[in-house]
């Protein structure tokens, strides 16, 4: 039991740490970073590395629970009977691109946001897919990788509590540079 609680207090401790940090999931150091060039003193010896630890489950009702369908079914943030699960800013921006794509003035926003408007196959985003949770209050935030036509892509969730539930306020693309609330749509 030790061991899952070792790996999610490690999480959180990369991310309360600057998150870009960490290898992995969220990519180099940053060029300032120290070498890692000494091991330990006492490695706990029984642990194994983190990409073979099982991942924990997902909560019912999560940050991470609400990001999972964006991922099964592509283009899946645009339908406006997912409104609901959206806060402002990002309510304001998908609002107004629905009002603009209803006057038949033409879109704003890219038809698969989640995958980072990145030409795609479903396998391989599948495989690829992992995700990261990061709880602080009524904030929360989910960074997502995944590979797309054999590129990597990372994009960060941000969460609010809104009357007991997780409401997604932004959507941010670290690889793309762009955000979801800074779109204007009118």
């Amino acid at each position: 039991m030790a061991r899952p609680r070792l790996v999610a207090l490690s999480v959180v401790c990369l991310l309360t740490a600057g998150g870009a940090a960490a290898q992995g999931l969220f990519g180099a150091p940053p060029a300032n970073a120290p070498a890692e060039s000494a091991a330990p003193a006492n490695p706990p010896a029984a642990l194994p590395p983190a990409e073979s630890a099982p991942a924990p489950p997902v909560q019912p009702g999560s940050p991470t629970a609400m990001v999972k369908p964006f991922y099964e079914h592509a283009g899946l943030e645009l339908d406006p009977a997912q409104r609901s699960h959206f806060v402002d800013p990002a309510k304001s921006v998908l609002d107004k691109s629905d009002a603009l794509r209803k006057s038949g003035q033409g879109e704003c926003l890219d038809p698969n946001m989640a995958l980072d408007n990145a030409e795609y196959e479903k396998a391989e985003i599948d495989n690829s897919l992992k995700t990261i949770e990061a709880v602080k209050g009524d904030e929360a935030k989910v960074v997502v990788a995944f590979v797309a036509a054999g590129n990597p892509h990372r994009l960060e969730w941000k969460f609010k509590k809104v009357d007991g539930d997780w409401k997604i306020m932004d959507l941010l693309s670290v690889t793309g540079e762009w955000a979801l609330s800074q779109y204007q749509c009118e």
